[in-house]
């Protein structure tokens, strides 16, 4: 499958069977993050894995999920990640979304659906799952085997704005 067929497959989804993903494909999605490029390599991706009842529950009362019967919580090490010197942006919000997005293609390729969860409580998250200071969740991804049909992958000749919407040229 091309890289494009691949992006026209994947889709939000928002109703999950209870069948629980296999550990060989947890492990390839992880893989598939692991190979996302960072600022100046410093890879300050910290992923928590969430696939226990236990885990699940406490997941529930910071986000919503839609029933996925895995998580991977993406957060950003803001004690290693690359900071900008001229203006001192931090590259680690930046970073772990870029390795969010490879583990969702993953996902796709391995026959799982996705749901990309960002709006989520931070700080109940962190205090849940006893994240330290330094480790920010960005992103949360949850991963299951979808129920119900697909999406049609033609889909984004009408969901998408045309190229001439969102691309501007440099002008001399």
């Amino acid at each position: 499958m091309s890289f494009i067929e691949l992006a026209q497959k994947r889709y939000s989804v928002r109703q999950y069977q209870a069948k629980k993903v296999e550990q060989d494909k947890i492990e390839a999605i992880l893989a598939a993050g692991r190979l996302a490029p960072t600022a100046v390599n410093k890879q300050p991706q910290k992923i928590l894995v969430v696939n226990t009842e236990e885990g699940l529950e406490k997941l529930k009362k910071a986000a919503n999920i839609h029933g996925a019967p895995l998580a991977f919580i993406v957060c950003a090490d803001h004690s290693i990640s690359w900071k900008r010197r001229y203006d001192g942006m931090d590259s680690g919000v930046i970073d772990v979304t870029i390795v969010t997005t490879y583990m969702m293609l993953a996902a796709t390729e391995h026959g799982l659906g996705s749901i990309w969860v960002c709006h989520f409580n931070p700080e109940l998250l962190k205090s849940e799952f006893k994240l330290p200071e330094e480790i920010e969740p960005v992103n949360i991804l949850g991963v299951g085997y979808a129920a119900g049909p697909a999406k049609s992958p033609n889909r984004y000749a009408q969901d998408r704005k045309p190229l001439s919407e969102t691309v501007f040229y440099e002008k001399f």
